[in-house]
């Protein structure tokens, strides 16, 4: 997958104040595993603190523990936005190019 252009990952939300909710999963080879969980654990912390940021899980499927899934909160579009400029969200996005197994399904949701 190529993470150079992540503004493709920013959702379509008709107003700014919409919540910005994603379900995010990364399939990725085995050999590079370890250092991928390492690179998303880099960015828990700053990500957490985040003002705009609500809820963000990192998680393994448990039926394929190669395949990385991230649930993401963030108060509004903007604040997505700032999430995606950040270095430490860049440099996951970085570290990870080419370390994938397959494409990476993001999914954008609505609250109900």
């Amino acid at each position: 997958m190529n993470f150079k252009s992540i503004e493709i990952m920013t959702p379509s939300i008709t107003k700014n104040d919409d919540k910005c909710i994603i379900l995010a999963e990364i399939p990725v080879e085995p050999v590079y595993l370890d250092y991928v969980k390492s690179l998303a654990a880099a960015t828990l912390k700053p990500t957490l603190e985040e003002a705009g940021c609500e809820a963000f899980y990192q998680t393994a499927r448990s039926d394929d523990p190669n395949s990385l899934v991230f649930f993401e909160v963030f108060r509004s579009k903007d604040a997505h936005d700032l999430h995606l400029k950040a270095d430490y969200t860049r440099a996951f996005f970085a570290g990870v190019q080419d370390k994938t197994s397959g494409k990476p399904i993001i999914t954008f949701l609505n609250q109900l």
